[in-house]
């Protein structure tokens, strides 16, 4: 695969994941000084590892939200929790389950914040499970 080949693929996962409002607010506010990371990021981010075989969509939207909660990455968690519920399939039930496995092996005060985000992500989604 080419460097072509994988933006291209990299922009079509983006899409599918983030949803296409999402992508099209970062590709736009790209400036001279980072449109080189937005092309960065579409091209290895998403085209050479969310295209991956190995696992499917859903176990790596699971891996980014329980390694965001790991990590304290509070705004790419919120991201990710969004686009799940909105894109993924996913119900605010399953993603409170990655939150719990979490707080076991990433501790109590990072599970009680992610909860916190969930919770703020949720009351702005409307009905998930409707």
């Amino acid at each position: 695969m080419d460097e072509n080949d994988r933006r291209d693929a990299g922009m079509a996962i983006r899409r599918t994941v983030l949803g296409d409002a999402h992508v099209d607010r970062a590709i736009a506010a790209a400036t001279p000084l980072t449109e080189e990371f937005q092309d960065l990021i579409t091209r290895y981010a998403w085209g050479e590892i969310w295209t991956r075989p190995g696992l499917d969509v859903r176990s790596r939207r699971i891996l980014v939200i329980g390694t965001m909660v790991a990590l304290g990455r509070w705004e790419e968690l919120r991201m990710h929790i969004r686009a799940a519920l909105e894109h993924g399939g996913f119900t605010a039930d399953e993603i409170k389950e990655v939150v719990l496995q979490q707080a076991i092996y990433c501790g109590v005060p990072a599970a009680h914040h992610a909860f916190a985000e969930l919770s703020a992500v949720v009351a702005g989604h409307g009905p998930l499970d409707a």
